[in-house]
């Protein structure tokens, strides 16, 4: 059942990435990045999603001082492929053009992208390396995930910016509440999963 929620919270963080790209309200600065590389070189933005990946967890094996966790990049290209896969479905129906529309699809985006987050990272089970990363920075400075999250964020930004990924008042908005976000749903929705898992142990057996 682990495993099904794992795949349930990629495929929740996907569809949000997938909804904030469309709103063309500006998307977090990691889904910049992957965007703007998209529009420059080449290739999908899924695709570039696993390119990153391998690249990043080489940096968390060198922060964190062990061996690369290969198993990340299995959650990469499983994202990656989500990605894509929600492109391509929302491209013929969800094109909003009004604000109020785009709003609407950036929030609820945001929204999904934490509560898709929270559900995959609480059954431990080989994070995205920039969700990794925040973890790893949560550890080695101290602070909680909003900070952690929000200095990502950051360095990112810069990168989207070189690269003139969609930027704009999603962005700004991604990087002051994404972290909140994550922050605020991981303790509700950990003890939610933890409660479905108990109850379902205790379910009786048919033989």
């Amino acid at each position: 059942m682990k495993y099904v929620f794992y795949i349930g919270g990629i495929l929740l963080l996907t569809l949000g990435i997938a909804l904030t790209i469309q709103s063309n309200l500006g998307t977090s600065p990691f889904d910049a990045v992957l965007v703007g590389l998209s529009r420059n070189v080449g290739l999908t933005v899924g695709s570039w999603e696993i390119i990153l990946a391998g690249l990043m967890i080489a940096c968390n094996s060198v922060l964190i001082r062990q061996r690369p966790e290969v198993l990340g990049l299995v959650t990469a290209v499983i994202t990656g492929i989500g990605i894509d896969l929600w492109l391509f479905l929302m491209d013929s129906f969800i094109a909003p053009e009004l604000w109020l529309s785009r709003s609407v699809c950036f929030s609820v985006g945001l929204i999904v992208i934490g509560i898709g987050t929270a559900t995959y990272l609480h059954t431990n089970f080989a994070p995205i390396p920039v969700d990794r990363l925040t973890l790893i920075l949560k550890e080695l400075t101290g602070t909680n995930l909003f900070l952690s999250r929000t200095l990502i964020y950051f360095i990112f930004l810069v990168l989207a910016i070189m690269l003139n990924g969609p930027i704009g008042i999603g962005t700004v908005l991604t990087v002051c509440f994404g972290g909140l976000i994550l922050n605020f749903f991981m303790a509700p929705i950990g003890r939610a999963l933890d409660s479905m898992l108990v109850n379902i142990n205790k379910s009786p057996k048919i033989n």
